[in-house]
């Protein structure tokens, strides 16, 4: 090896062998094993700290490898922890090497410190488990500090969120499904400082029922959704903006970062709920249920078409007068600043089979519910079924876990800018109405539904939808 083409260029020894260590300009170190094989490692992709212990320094990593799938021929990706010792020829080339290559990992502009929230209730219940068991010893690799924070109700982590002293750490960590994430968001976007409380990253550890968010977000590089990977996504310190709608309703409003149901698919999320027992199986244990007695909604949604859908619909007769102006609240984001009168509304008016706003590709592990949804392109997916047969319905439940069913002449799928949607009775019965759900939690629940007598954030009527173009940020792999 040239030594003029390194930064580091040194002698140590390797498993009783010596061998030069070499660190490149482009962050790859190089040395031979015993074997006289050349071994690389990539500080940016692989490293996860290094220290010296004793006369050694040991290098910390996050190594990928391919192990056999359970079809023929197959394989699947993972992460292997895994420590690197080497043994300088001298105390000077001890420090020397250490301070090279923890200035290297420096250089990347990693997060230092990280608040923690562990949801102890979410999913199969095993967060702290996954904290314990993925989490943390790849936090103690890396050399991060950490504050951990037990969620103890619902919507606690919003409350730390809105409060935090950002000051103190380089992004928020969210071990739990895709509820926290929400809470975190709309915390944030609460504050006073919300402007700069947004430029905070934050990162999710799949350990919730959906894991739809980290799950678009490794999809979209290839890689599985595990702990591991999303936990190197965040140390890695990569970040990317994300859209936020803003849902709101006279004084109150809610901030959606991954989606909004009315019709089958709200229905089928949260009255399974009863059969949570089952796991992720009870979607598709009471989706069947759903599709075999089908229920159908009056209604009408109104939206403003992304350029290529102009001739989606009808032309709404919608005017400035007709539309609930967003009311500025006493402190943090107000929403977006969008004349809705001023823009070119189009309508489709029901009966609805589901109505479904999607910001990301996937709702869950197994449904990519919008395959074309960007998280920053400032735009919705909305995908609509008016009238499907039964037995194409199942059909198209079936190809949820690839986002083909997007493609059936019973579906609906465009790009919208902002959305009105004022929901109806059920067509069967009209002292009966629907649920309206947006990130896995009851916006509204009509007359006749299930649990219809616990209050929710809004009533069962017209709700105003608009997108706000990146305005959080999320520790990405890329």
């Amino acid at each position: 090896m040239d030594q003029q083409q390194h930064i580091l260029y040194d002698e140590v020894v390797v498993n009783g062998g010596k061998t030069a260590l070499t660190l490149s300009t482009e962050g790859i170190l190089r040395w031979y094993d015993q074997g006289n094989v050349l071994q690389c490692l990539s500080i940016e992709k692989e490293v996860l700290g290094v220290s010296m212990v004793g006369q050694q320094i040991e290098i910390r990593s996050f190594v990928e490898i391919d192990s056999a799938g359970c079809c023929f021929g197959s394989t699947t990706r993972s992460l292997v922890r895994k420590t690197f010792v080497f043994k300088p020829l001298s105390e000077d080339s001890l420090r020397n090497l250490c301070d090279k290559i923890q200035g290297c990992i420096d250089s990347l502009g990693r997060p230092k410190k990280l608040f923690i929230f562990v949801n102890p209730f979410g999913g199969r219940k095993s967060a702290f488990k996954i904290f314990t068991d993925d989490v943390k010893p790849i936090l103690e690799d890396a050399n991060i500090e950490y504050t951990l924070q037990e969620t103890k109700y619902q919507l606690h982590a919003k409350e730390v969120s809105h409060t935090l002293d950002l000051t103190k750490y380089d992004g928020i960590i969210c071990v739990s499904g895709d509820g926290l994430l929400v809470e975190v968001v709309n915390g944030l976007l609460e504050r006073e400082d919300w402007q700069a409380a947004l430029k905070m990253a934050i990162g999710v550890i799949p350990a919730g029922t959906s894991n739809g968010m980290i799950k678009s977000l490794l999809d979209s590089v290839g890689q599985p959704c595990t702990a591991a990977y999303a936990m190197l996504a965040a140390i890695r310190g990569h970040k990317r903006s994300l859209d936020v709608a803003t849902i709101w309703q006279g004084d109150t409003r809610f901030f959606s970062v991954l989606m909004l149901a009315w019709g089958l698919i709200a229905d089928i999320d949260i009255e399974s709920e009863q059969y949570r027992w089952m796991g992720s199986a009870r979607m598709d244990f009471y989706g069947l249920q759903r599709i075999l007695r089908l229920r159908r909604y009056n209604g009408c949604i109104s939206f403003v078409p992304a350029p290529g859908f102009e001739d989606v619909g009808e032309p709404s007769s919608l005017s400035a007068e007709s539309m609930e102006p967003l009311k500025a609240g006493q402190h943090g984001y107000e929403g977006p600043k969008v004349e809705l009168g001023s823009l070119s509304w189009r309508k489709l008016n029901g009966p609805f089979v589901s109505i479904w706003l999607h910001n990301v590709p996937w709702g869950a592990e197994n449904t990519m519910a919008a395959p074309n949804a960007k998280f920053d392109d400032g735009y919705l997916d909305l995908i609509v079924m008016r009238e499907c047969p039964k037995l194409a319905l199942i059909s198209l439940m079936s190809e949820l876990s690839n986002g083909h069913y997007v493609r059936s002449p019973h579906v609906l799928y465009i790009k919208v800018k902002a959305v009105i949607l004022e929901p109806g009775s059920r067509t069967s019965d009209s002292t009966k109405e629907g649920i309206i759900d947006s990130d896995g939690e009851v916006l509204a629940r009509g007359n006749g539904t299930y649990k219809c007598h616990l209050k929710s954030l809004m009533v069962y009527g017209k709700m105003q939808i608009v997108i706000d173009r990146g305005l959080a940020t999320l520790f990405t792999p890329i």
